[in-house]
């Protein structure tokens, strides 16, 4: 699946913005150069994961297990451009195979580990997966059962392997060694992201586009060749694979896994591995900069920054981590389809300036030090008339072309995502509201998300899926949900629902109505509000923005 127009291909090529190195290539020369060194550490509490003990593996050992992973990938008849789901948590084995997958030509599509059977059935069928990869038990949930419920209903899915008891044979060099060069250009993985529409849209990425965007995050960041990085983030959207694993593959260092997030964990993984950099959520740095006494005793000697992004950044955090402990926050705003504005110290020097804005990347007259500033143009437009805004102070949606930006959603029209999402001049319409500020109108302030997407802990939540599930409850007239700001995880989700005449409703009614569908748990509202109607715009559509209006947000 070549993603890209050859007069794209050509164009960025020539630029030098894309290559002909895939990711696997990218870790076999890494394997290579430092075998022995170590590549990939599990989270130390990965026994309350999946019950199976913390290790680590070196270049060495992951480069066996990948071949390995690819031998049994090959023996079952998967080729070239077939669909590989993968759903395992933050582990070197995750990390093997993706190596494997792309190794053979295969596109990988991950899912969250919260994935319950609503959301994975549909979502495998649509995008056609021949095989799957899972664990036993993620947490007490029995993945492979849930897999096996699924097969039935998912024809193409011919083999589905459990990770942690699958016996892989042994690696065939000379096979994996005949197998013809992967292009940079084939599609690398299908990840998902929620939208106004129940079903996630698919979002394909190539290589090249995965190595474009690690190489946007590793300057920001001044990642140097040999550095540990430290991955928080369920592998399977841009924030971590963009941000923590192909920054990796670049630098050759060690990638630290971590999972799920949690702060004492976190905290020791960070100083025990000397990681050189990570991300954080803006509420979780807020936070340590209030625990005194625990900053004073923790050795940030190898940090070189962190990055942090997903909701606006305090500028008195941004200038306390900067000033008092001298690590500079890297303010990150990013999505699947490859929105990537970074504001890293070399760009905005000074830290109050950087919480709040981020740099017009590809826009004439600018120069900046980053070296994804070339490879990308952006221009705002008016939210109505579509006309491009050149003022400062005035609202409008971010578009973006260029190098990082994705070809189009997976089966766009085809109940796959709207084909009009990139315009005919090739820019992506993020749906992100943004202004122009700052001296000589030098940068983007963000304003607001125009979309209505729930940001719950990183995970992006479609609010019109569990509207249509609220929907199906036979006490319920008319439901709709918004996100309320939580201090840690972000958002947390609010129903509000119109009951039937003489009805009435808990909290509990809502949960166990959904737990019944057998989402994931993030997905579950965490508080209730009821209405006697809807706010709704003439063409019946709910006003969202009315709703947190409604609840005080």
């Amino acid at each position: 699946m070549i993603l890209a127009t050859s007069e794209e291909i050509a164009a960025f090529t020539k630029a030098g913005w894309w290559g002909t190195e895939t990711l696997s290539e990218r870790f076999l020369a890494n394997a290579a150069a430092t075998p022995e060194r170590t590549a990939v550490a599990d989270p130390p509490n990965r026994e309350e994961i999946d019950g199976h003990a913390s290790g680590r593996l070196t270049y060495r050992e992951l480069e066996d297990l990948s071949a390995r992973i690819a031998t049994a990938l090959l023996d079952t008849g998967l080729g070239k451009g077939d669909v590989l789901a993968i759903q395992l948590p933050n582990t070197s084995e995750l990390v093997a195979a993706y190596l494997a997958a792309w190794r053979i030509g295969l596109i990988v599509t991950p899912f969250p580990v919260q994935w319950r059977a609503h959301e994975l059935g549909d979502v495998l069928n649509f995008v056609g997966a021949k095989a799957a990869i899972t664990a036993r038990a993620i947490r007490g949930h029995d993945h492979a059962a849930m897999f096996h419920s699924l097969k039935p209903s998912l024809p193409a899915l011919s083999q589905l392997f459990i990770m942690d008891e699958a016996i892989w044979p042994e690696a065939d060099a000379a096979r994996l060694a005949a197998l013809l060069k992967q292009d940079a250009n084939e599609a690398a993985t299908i990840c998902w992201t929620s939208g106004t529409e129940a079903r996630p849209k698919g979002v394909p990425r190539s290589h090249n586009h995965w190595m474009i965007a690690g190489l946007a995050c590793a300057d920001a960041a001044g990642l140097q060749p040999g550095d540990a990085v430290m991955n928080p983030f369920p592998l399977v959207n841009m924030a971590a694979i963009g941000g923590c694993f192909t920054p990796w593959l670049l630098t050759g260092g060690t990638l630290v896994q971590h999972h799920p997030f949690d702060l004492p964990v976190f905290l020791k993984q960070l100083v025990g591995e000397r990681i050189a950099y990570t991300v954080a959520p803006p509420a979780i740095l807020t936070m340590l900069l209030k625990e005194e006494k625990l900053m004073a005793s923790l050795d940030f000697s190898a940090v070189r920054s962190i990055g942090s992004g997903s909701a606006p950044l305090a500028p008195w955090m941004v200038k306390t981590w900067q000033e008092k402990y001298g690590l500079p926050i890297v303010n990150i705003f990013g999505s699947n389809e490859g929105t990537c504005l970074i504001s890293g110290a070399g760009d905005i020097p000074d830290p109050e300036e950087r919480a709040q804005v981020f740099p017009r990347f590809g826009v004439k007259g600018f120069e900046w030090p980053a070296k994804i500033a070339g490879a990308i143009e952006t221009k705002l437009v008016d939210l109505h008339s579509g006309d491009e805004i050149t003022a400062p102070n005035q609202p409008g949606e971010l578009l973006i072309r260029g190098a990082t930006i994705f070809s189009g959603y997976f089966r766009a029209g085809d109940g796959g995502g709207p084909v009009d999402a990139i315009d005919r001049d090739g820019f992506f319409h993020t749906g992100d509201v943004f202004e122009i500020a700052g001296p000589g109108n030098r940068y983007y302030r963000f304003v607001e998300r125009a979309k209505d997407i729930i940001i719950r802990g990183g995970m992006n939540i479609s609010p019109g899926e569990i509207d249509g599930l609220l929907a199906s409850m036979p006490k319920v007239r008319e439901a709709a949900v918004v996100g309320y700001a939580d201090p840690v995880l972000g958002e947390r989700i609010c129903a509000i629902v119109v009951p039937v005449e003489g009805e009435t409703l808990t909290l509990d009614d809502i949960r166990q109505h959904l737990q019944k569908a057998d989402i994931a748990a993030y997905k579950i509202p965490e508080r209730l509000e009821l209405a006697s109607a809807l706010p709704r715009n003439p063409l019946g559509k709910v006003l969202r923005r009315e709703l947190r209006a409604m609840i005080g947000e």
